[in-house]
């Protein structure tokens, strides 16, 4: 970390998808009276109430499963000493290194009289739960018990969200965001194990006149009958998704650049003898299988090569980038 950031006006930490802190600058840890040995590692809530845990899995963990960013969210964190430090919370989700990050932004809050009251009263009514008769106990231990429930569901829903995160809606396949992870999952397994696969781009020939022709909702059942196809063909090891308006790309797994040709060609064959009712449809692709030199970048652009050469060439056909590069 550069001093810049470390000696900030306003902490900052990031933490992997589990919480885990990954770093923090020098700001925070002078804020919250910790050591940079202490925290790193350690799961963030670590640094937060019992009360203050359960308020982060209600409200930080869904928004950022969901919406990928949480802004101007007021949170309190605790101290080594124990104290209380109410602090306003922006935190963002992305992607570094092929892993999945969240970076977050702490500012020590001045106006903060309501919300210190709301942890104030939070705070007493827990301290009047742990200091109250056996009775009072025994609705403690159910109120943990609640909690734990809840808890779970929480979990559950968090799995919800992110495979809402990873699917595209209208066809229920992966999306382009999944796709580009399993894209660099993929580089990395083939220059470790040299694990060779292939990639497919494919595209609806003339779906613009569908959309023209029979409007949009029509458009949309025909991506959605062209996904399932796309599926069932596809060995369960293989990535489809939905790449974006009617293009599709397909990671195939453990495939050579002739075992891709011939793939595409049951993928191109089974959809031009499908039946679509009153629609003619057809589908052209682009095949590439992975090389030394190449990035998730540039291991697309050569499918999309091909695809554009099974397009002007006619369409409803297969092209595979190795032969662009021979002729």
């Amino acid at each position: 970390m550069d001093a810049q950031l470390d000696l900030a006006p306003c902490g900052y930490f990031s933490i992997s998808d589990s919480g885990v802190i990954q770093s923090v600058n020098q700001t925070l840890l002078t804020m919250l009276g910790y050591e940079r040995s202490e925290l790193m590692g350690r799961h963030i809530e670590s640094t937060m109430s019992v009360t203050n845990k359960l308020f982060f899995h209600t409200y930080f963990y869904p928004y950022i499963q969901l919406y990928g960013r949480v802004d101007e969210m007021y949170f309190t964190f605790r101290t080594s000493d124990q104290q209380d430090v109410p602090v306003l919370l922006n935190g963002i989700r992305q992607t570094r290194d092929g892993e999945s990050v969240v970076d977050c932004v702490v500012v020590v809050m001045r106006k903060r009289i309501e919300h210190e009251k709301d942890i104030l009263n939070t705070k007493t009514k827990l301290q009047e739960l742990y200091q109250a008769t056996h009775e009072a106990n025994k609705e403690l231990e159910r109120l943990h018990e609640e909690y734990e429930v809840k808890q779970q569901a929480l979990i559950k829903v968090n799995d919800q969200l992110e495979t809402m995160a990873s699917t595209d809606l209208l066809t229920g396949l992966k999306n382009r965001r999944f796709f580009q992870l399993k894209m660099l999952e993929s580089l990395e397994g083939f220059r470790t194990t040299r694990r060779e696969f292939s990639l497919l781009v494919v595209d609806i020939d003339h779906f613009k006149s569908i959309n023209d022709t029979y409007g949009h909702p029509v458009g949309d059942i025909v991506l959605g009958n062209l996904a399932g196809l796309l599926q069932s063909v596809s060995r369960s090891s293989d990535v489809v998704a939905r790449y974006g308006g009617e293009e599709f790309v397909i990671i195939l797994t453990d495939c050579t650049a002739e075992q891709a040709l011939v793939t595409a060609e049951r993928y191109r064959s089974q959809v031009a003898s499908a039946d679509w009712g009153a629609y003619n449809i057809t589908v052209s692709i682009g095949a590439a299988t992975v090389a030394e030199e190449d990035t998730d970048q540039s291991l697309f652009q050569k499918a999309d090569m091909a695809l554009y050469a099974s397009k002007t060439g006619g369409r409803n056909r297969v092209t595979h980038a190795a032969g662009l590069i021979q002729s």
